[in-house]
């Protein structure tokens, strides 16, 4: 399983729920996580399927932003 990673503006919980819904979609419930408490926001996906490109539109379609770690 690979582990991607990204710097968000996912900061809070309200942020978090917001998201969930696509990321549970695209990469699985509890493949996932946001580091509220770095100042990057990490988010962590851990796949076999996905790509950058497929988390990024995801989050991005959610109305986040998003970018490379």
């Amino acid at each position: 399983m690979k582990t991607l990673q990204f710097k968000t503006n996912i900061n809070c919980g309200g942020c978090i729920k917001s998201v969930t819904p696509t990321l549970n979609q695209q990469a699985g419930a509890g493949n996932w996580q946001v580091d509220t408490a770095n100042p990057d926001k990490i988010l962590t996906v851990s796949s076999d399927q996905l790509t950058s490109e497929q988390v990024v539109q995801a989050v991005e379609n959610a109305g986040f932003r998003i970018q490379a770690a």
